[in-house]
């Protein structure tokens, strides 16, 4: 990885436990590539983009390379956490010092294409601390507890969102750090980087960038993939 160039975290530790694998959900395949390996190849396609991180389970490492090598041989592995807060921390260590713009990236959402990529880069180095792809939230959302509806919530102050999502470095680490040290949890970067008062930007997001959750999402990814609309 080149110092002073951009380097994406992509974060493949989860343990993908809704989709009842015998293996973690990013080296499953999707056609004929495992999801880690769609993922980092479009990551490294960005224009911009000057290395990888891939945070992995551990015990891992080896099978990630094996994904990642193919489009990345310069690729760096770290060992993910108990969470992905932890995993995304554990990938903003290894990130090299005088990177001035991180992108942050779930290995479950193979289909986020280079240009989404380059557009929350460009948000950054145009002086946002962060930005992230979003979708409008469409249907009714309501707050429930215990099976009960106890408030509805105004739609058009709500989105959905999605990674990739770019940072200043210095935002992201700082953001992770009194986090870290508040014991609070987050499981989006972009809600960290605001949650610690960081001006953080949205651009429209991408409906077919979707995240594979269920064994649904994984057999529908594979029909896309092998029907041509991948």
């Amino acid at each position: 990885m080149r110092s002073g160039s951009v380097v994406v975290v992509l974060v493949a530790a989860g343990a993908g436990e809704r989709l009842g694998a015998d293996e973690p959900k990013a080296f499953l395949p999707i056609g004929d590539r495992p999801i880690l390996g769609l993922a980092a190849g479009a990551a490294v396609a960005s224009a911009g983009v000057g290395g990888l991180v891939v945070a992995v389970p551990n015990g891992w490492e080896d099978r990630a390379r094996a994904c990642v090598e193919p489009v990345d041989p310069g690729a760096a592995y770290v060992m993910g956490g108990a969470s992905r807060q932890a995993s995304v921390r554990a990938g903003l260590a290894a990130v090299p010092e005088g990177t001035e713009i991180v992108v942050v990236h779930d290995a479950a959402r193979p289909f986020a294409a280079p240009e989404l990529f380059e557009a929350v880069i460009e948000a950054v180095a145009r002086g946002a601390d962060g930005a992230l792809p979003v979708l409008s939230a469409t249907d009714t959302v309501l707050r429930v507890r215990d099976d009960t509806v106890t408030a509805g919530e105004a739609r058009d102050e709500l989105a959905l969102a999605q990674t990739p999502q770019a940072f200043r470095t210095h935002a992201i680490r700082e953001a992770h750090d009194k986090a870290e040290a508040a014991g609070a949890p987050f499981t989006d970067d972009a809600s960290v980087l605001a949650w610690a008062g960081f001006r953080v930007r949205t651009i429209p997001g991408d409906p077919g960038n979707v995240k594979i959750t269920t064994l649904a999402d994984l057999a529908e990814a594979d029909r896309r993939v092998r029907g041509g609309r991948g």
